[in-house]
């Protein structure tokens, strides 16, 4: 268990779970990793050799985006990309049950540019800059390497207008993005919140998908596209020809982060700030009409009946999450972090192959 919580030690429990969550990680053979934007902290969820859920986490200031595959893991940090990588071999296993230990081997500085989805292409990361409204990767002389821009954004500036955030890929390539608005001026989305949201087909530059309400993580998984309408708390399904969205399952929070194991998409949910960005969503009657609190945690949908069929829930201390991922065929992974021993004497030579 951790305690994120400042100053004296809380002894009531962090963590709240459904009481089949750490079975269904077992039956899935997953571990979930996710970024904690407000309190600056990812956090891995991982089963214990006895089955008991563990909580690892590590201090990475304002981490937004992640992408992992279970050996290597990017995260964004408020100014920098950085690069995590298993250093532990296939099949081992410590006395206490680590199964994958990321150590830092990659900064990338970025400098403020809030950085948010982040993507794995042919030539390395790609990622959301949302400061400058488009896609971009890194770069060995300059913060980043513009990649990719939506039609309605007129010029690489310094200036968030839409509020591009989600990232969709296929396979290696860059396929659908959300924003929360079309507008190309300065911080125009917030006027726009409630309706104005988008997913942008990459390739053609074509809306897909509008009417939508801060939307946030477009993925592509079992041949169909699938997005979180954040504003109303909507968990769903775009038809790719029609444009049409159809909700899925109801999210009991501001929903940000979606992966998917199986027949299950793994939510994350936000208390929204209260704060004018937040302020007036749908979200707000959705959950009235239900008489609901919004939460912060994780929720596990059944993509083929919209079931809730497992939760995770943060009593205290974390208000919001950004991203989530899944660790395939992990049990309970951990981080080394930027300070500390750990760090000091983790040391393994590049494993060069023998000379026949």
């Amino acid at each position: 268990m951790i305690d994120l919580s400042k100053g004296a030690p809380r002894t009531d429990p962090l963590l709240l779970l459904s009481p089949d969550f750490s079975g269904w990680l077992a039956g899935q053979d997953v571990s979930l990793a996710l970024t904690t934007y407000q309190a600056g902290r990812l956090v891995m969820i991982g089963r214990r050799p006895d089955g008991s859920v563990r909580a690892h986490e590590r201090l990475i200031e304002q981490c937004q985006g992640l992408w992992t595959d279970g050996q290597s893991l990017w995260t964004s940090s408020m100014h920098a990309l950085w690069r995590f990588e298993n250093d532990m071999a296939a099949g081992a296993v410590t006395p206490q049950g680590v199964d994958r230990r990321f150590v830092p081997r990659e900064g990338r500085i970025t400098g403020r540019i809030d950085c948010h989805d982040i993507g794995l292409g042919e030539d390395g990361p790609v990622f959301v800059n949302t400061l400058f409204n488009g896609l971009c990767g890194i770069s060995d002389n300059g913060s980043f390497r513009p990649l990719w821009k939506p039609p309605f954004i007129s010029d690489w500036v310094p200036e968030d207008r839409c509020h591009l955030n989600g990232l969709a890929m296929d396979g290696t390539r860059p396929a659908y993005v959300t924003a929360v608005s079309r507008s190309d001026t300065l911080d125009g989305w917030r006027e726009r919140r409630v309706d104005g949201g988008v997913i942008v087909d990459v390739a053609s530059g074509e809306i897909v998908c509008s009417g939508l309400s801060m939307p946030h993580s477009p993925r592509l998984y079992d041949s169909r596209l699938w997005v979180l309408n954040s504003g109303h708390g909507q968990f769903g399904e775009v038809d790719r020809e029609t444009g049409a969205f159809t909700p899925v399952a109801f999210c009991p929070g501001y929903a940000r982060g979606l992966a998917f194991i199986g027949r299950y998409a793994v939510i994350g949910l936000s208390r929204p700030r209260n704060n004018q960005t937040f302020a007036g969503l749908p979200l707000d009657q959705e959950l009235a009409s239900r008489d609901a609190e919004p939460r912060c945690g994780l929720i596990v949908v059944n993509i083929d009946t919209g079931v809730t069929q497992e939760w995770l829930r943060f009593a205290h201390t974390l208000d919001e999450l950004y991203d989530v991922a899944v660790l395939p065929g992990v049990s309970q992974p951990e981080m080394i972090g930027f300070q500390g021993d750990a760090i000091k004497t983790t040391i393994k030579p590049e494993q060069v192959a023998a000379r026949s």
